[in-house]
C-alpha cells in the first residue's frame, strides 16, 4: 500500500483529523494527524486488514520553533509497508494521548520522549525519566534547554 493510498483511506474514515500528507524523495512519507485522536487512528492502522501496521519501530520527539512533535514510525511486517504519522504540540503543554496500549514497544519510547523533551503521555503506566535521574530539571534536548553548572552540588563537567 502506498503512502497516499494510506492516507486516503485514513481522511475517508476520520476527515478533519488527517492534516496531511508529504512525500518527497529525500524522506519517509509522512501523514500529520491531530492528537486528539491518535490513538484512534493507531487502532485502525494496527487493526484494519488493508493496513496491518504491527510495529511501530521507533517513537520520538522533535523540537521545532513553533511546536514540538511526536514522530511515530510505523512498519507492517507481514504487508511490507510502511509509514510516518506526526502529531504537532503546544509547546507550553505538550501532551498527547500514551499508544502503550496499542504498541508495547512505545513504552520505553514515550518514557525517553518525555525525559528529553518534556512531552506528557497521558495514562501511560509509568511515566518517568529514562535516561536522566529522576529529579534532573528541565528537557535535554529542548532547544530551550539551558546546561546547569551543577547537579546536587557538584560541578558538571561538559
Amino acid at each position: 500500500m502506498t503512502a497516499n493510498e494510506i492516507y486516503e483511506k485514513l481522511k475517508s474514515e476520520f476527515g478533519d483529523e488527517i492534516i496531511s500528507l508529504t512525500e518527497d524523495a529525500a524522506n519517509e512519507a509522512f501523514i500529520v494527524v491531530k492528537p486528539q485522536r491518535i490513538v484512534e487512528i493507531c487502532l485502525v492502522l494496527r487493526d484494519d486488514p488493508n493496513f496491518k501496521f504491527d510495529y511501530m519501530a521507533n517513537l520520538t520527539g522533535m523540537d521545532y520553533p513553533n511546536n514540538l512533535t511526536v514522530v511515530y514510525h510505523l512498519y507492517s511486517i507481514p504487508l511490507n509497508h510502511r509509514i510516518v504519522l506526526k502529531v504537532e504540540l503546544n509547546k507550553e503543554n505538550p501532551s498527547v494521548e500514551s499508544v502503550e496500549k496499542v504498541w508495547k514497544t512505545a513504552n520505553w519510547h514515550e518514557r525517553e520522549a518525555y525525559d528529553m523533551f518534556g512531552i506528557i503521555f497521558e495514562n501511560h503506566p509509568f511515566l518517568v525519566r529514562i535516561l536522566t535521574p529522576y529529579d534532573w530539571e528541565g528537557h535535554p534536548l529542548r532547544k530551550d534547554y539551558k546546561e546547569p553548572e551543577t547537579y546536587h552540588g557538584v560541578k558538571i563537567a561538559y
